[in-house]
């Protein structure tokens, strides 16, 4: 059977799988990934953390694929993603205000970005930019919220890079190191990309139960 060609093969992509997300686009895809899922609201559904640490995988000649991807390329690809979709969605937020995030009909943004509010106010800019970087959906909004809130640029520029490269760097190393270690472990790939999302998604669940001990504690008060 012919190979399809290049057009059929982007319909066909699976923009929730980060196997099928590598395969039809490589480097360039996790570029494009990483800028619109911490960038652009839209890309708040993007599979930001399992795509780094497969394409660490791919870079040791693993994840069930034919060629390995380049580990410079893959590295330079996600940070660079990383960071400039930040610094994008930081001045979006500086420029369309609150109502940018309030158009959005989702509920999963929405909380996001009452989580993300809760960040900043709780830990302070710096610290609060570096640790949204680890949890899905709040990487998405805080940079916009940041930009919403007037944090100020030369403070959210520096941070957000420094929690950008040991985000993105850090999977990808993980993903690179973990293939090159242990023999087929594409066998196990599945297992593993829902561990990495549980643990991503574990500082979230700890501050909701955070935040509902608190209301629950206020409300005895009353």
């Amino acid at each position: 059977m012919a190979p399809l060609p290049f057009a059929a093969t982007q319909l066909a992509v699976n923009l929730l799988d980060a196997r099928s997300l590598l395969s039809a686009f490589g480097v360039l895809g996790i570029a494009l990934v990483m800028f619109a899922e911490t960038g652009l609201l839209v890309g708040f559904f993007l599979p930001g953390d399992s795509l780094l640490f497969t394409a660490g995988l791919l870079c040791a000649g693993t994840a069930g694929h034919g060629a390995a991807l380049s580990l410079p390329g893959v590295l330079a690809a996600s940070v660079a993603g990383a960071l400039a979709g930040a610094q994008v969605g930081y001045v979006l937020g500086r420029r369309g205000g609150r109502a940018l995030l309030e158009r959005s009909r989702s509920a999963r943004l929405r909380e996001g970005a009452a989580r993300a509010e809760e960040l900043l106010g709780r830990y302070g800019h710096a610290k609060a930019v570096v640790l949204a970087r680890f949890i899905p959906v709040v990487r998405t909004v805080l940079n916009p919220l940041a930009g919403v809130l007037g944090v100020p640029p030369r403070v959210f520029a520096f941070w957000q890079a420094a929690g950008g490269v040991v985000w993105a760097a850090g999977l990808v190393v993980a993903g690179y190191v973990l293939g090159a270690s242990v023999p087929n472990v594409d066998r196990y790939l599945l297992p593993i990309i829902a561990l990495i999302v549980a643990v991503s998604l574990l500082p979230l669940a700890l501050e909701l139960l955070r935040s509902r001990r608190r209301a629950a504690r206020g409300e005895g008060a009353n």
